[in-house]
C-alpha cells in the first residue's frame, strides 16, 4: 500500500514526522520535518521512501485521531515561509466528454474559439509529449507563498474584498530544490486550491487576482508513486448538512498534460530553481461547485477525499475584516 509522510506538532510545540505504510503509522525518531528528511535523502543519494524506511521507528500512532485532535500540519513547510512558493496550472484536466465534444464541434465548424478553449485544445494535442520531448506549455499562475498555506482542518480566510471563496479539489506536487539547483519531487498531496471564481469569471485577465488566495494541503504526502487515476469526492457542508457533492477525477489518466510536461514548464525558469526553496505546484481540476451555481457562505466547510490518501482534507470558510492600506512615500 501507499507510503505517506505526515508532519505532527504536539501540544508543547515539538515537531515530528510520521511514516505511514498502508494501515500502520509510526513516528520517526530524530526527524522533525519532512524537509529535513528530504535533505538527508538528497545528501545520501537515496529516495525519500528509502530514507523514511531507514529511519528508526518510534511509537505507533493513529493518524486519524491526530487529525481530529488538530495535531497534523501541512505535509511540507519551510522555516521561512517566503521560501515556499505556491503556483499552479489550469486547463489541464479532460473534464466532461460533453464539454470536449462541444469544443471539438466548434473547431470543426470553424467557429471562433475563446482563448481558454484554444489553450485547452492545444493541451489535448500536445500536452503529453513522448519521453524526452517538450510539449505544449499550459496556463500557469502564481498563488502565493508559505504564509498562505492553511493546515488541514483549519479555515480559509478570504479577503474582505473577495467576491467569492470556492474550492478546487486537486493534486499538488511537492518539490525541494537541491544545492545544485536540481528540483526534487518529494511526492504528491491532496489539495484544495481555494480561489475567487466570480472575479475570474468577470474577465479571464483577472485570473491572477483570483488566484491570490490561501490554499490547503491534505496531511499526507504520497512518496512512493505518481497517481495515475485518482477518483475522489468533493463536498460542501452547511450547518452540518451536505449541500453539494460531486466526484472528481485527477491523475495523468484524466489529464490533458503529463505531470512531467507541467513540471518542465514550471522549472524551466531559473528563478524557480533556487537552492533550498520548497515548491507546491497545483495541477488543476475539472470539478467546481461554482460551475453548479453554488454560492458559498461563511461557515461552509469544504471536504475533499480520494484514495490512495486515507485522510480527508476539510477546511471551513471565514472572511477577514476590511483593512485600510495606504502607501507612504519616503
Amino acid at each position: 500500500m501507499a507510503l505517506r509522510l505526515l508532519q505532527h506538532r504536539a501540544e508543547n510545540g515539538a515537531r515530528s514526522v510520521i511514516f505511514a505504510d498502508g494501515g500502520e503509522a509510526h513516528f520517526l525518531n530524530g526527524v522533525a520535518t519532512t524537509r529535513e528528511l528530504a535533505e538527508s535523502a538528497i545528501a545520501q543519494g537515496i529516495s525519500l521512501a528509502a530514507a523514511a524506511r531507514a529511519a528508526t521507528k518510534g511509537i505507533a500512532v493513529d493518524i486519524a485521531a491526530e487529525l481530529a485532535a488538530g495535531n497534523l500540519l501541512a505535509p511540507i513547510d519551510h522555516a521561512d515561509p517566503a521560501h515556499l512558493l505556491m503556483t499552479g496550472t489550469g486547463l489541464t484536466h479532460l473534464g466532461s466528454a460533453e464539454g470536449r465534444n462541444k469544443m471539438h464541434a466548434a473547431a470543426a465548424a470553424g467557429e471562433k474559439l475563446t482563448d481558454s478553449m484554444r489553450m485547452f485544445l492545444e493541451g489535448l494535442e500536445g500536452g503529453k509529449p513522448a519521453a524526452g520531448a517538450v510539449g505544449q506549455q499550459p496556463e500557469w499562475f502564481y498563488k502565493g507563498n508559505g504564509f498562505g498555506l492553511v493546515a488541514p482542518g483549519e479555515a480559509f480566510t478570504m479577503p474582505a474584498f473577495a467576491q467569492d471563496g470556492g474550492e478546487e479539489p486537486e493534486l499538488a506536487g511537492i518539490y525541494l530544490i537541491g544545492a545544485d539547483g536540481t528540483p526534487f519531487r518529494l511526492g504528491f498531496a491532496l489539495a484544495n486550491e481555494f480561489s475567487d471564481h466570480i472575479t475570474e469569471r468577470h474577465n479571464y485577465l483577472w485570473l491572477a487576482h483570483s488566484k491570490l488566495r490561501q490554499a490547503s494541503l491534505g496531511a499526507e504526502l504520497l512518496i512512493d508513486e505518481t497517481p495515475e487515476d485518482v477518483r475522489g469526492t468533493s463536498l460542501i457542508r452547511r450547518d452540518g448538512e451536505v449541500i453539494w457533492e460531486k466526484p472528481f477525477l485527477s491523475g495523468e489518466a484524466n489529464m490533458s498534460h503529463s505531470i512531467a510536461n507541467l513540471e518542465h514548464h514550471h522549472f524551466k525558469y531559473e528563478l524557480f530553481r533556487n537552492p533550498g526553496d520548497i515548491h507546491v505546484h497545483f495541477f488543476g481540476t475539472a470539478t467546481l461547485s461554482f460551475s453548479d451555481d453554488i454560492a458559498t457562505q461563511e461557515g461552509d466547510v469544504f471536504e475533499i477525499a480520494a484514495a490512495p490518501f486515507t485522510l480527508p482534507l476539510a477546511n471551513g470558510l471565514t472572511r477577514a475584516d476590511a483593512v485600510a492600506v495606504a502607501v507612504k512615500a519616503l
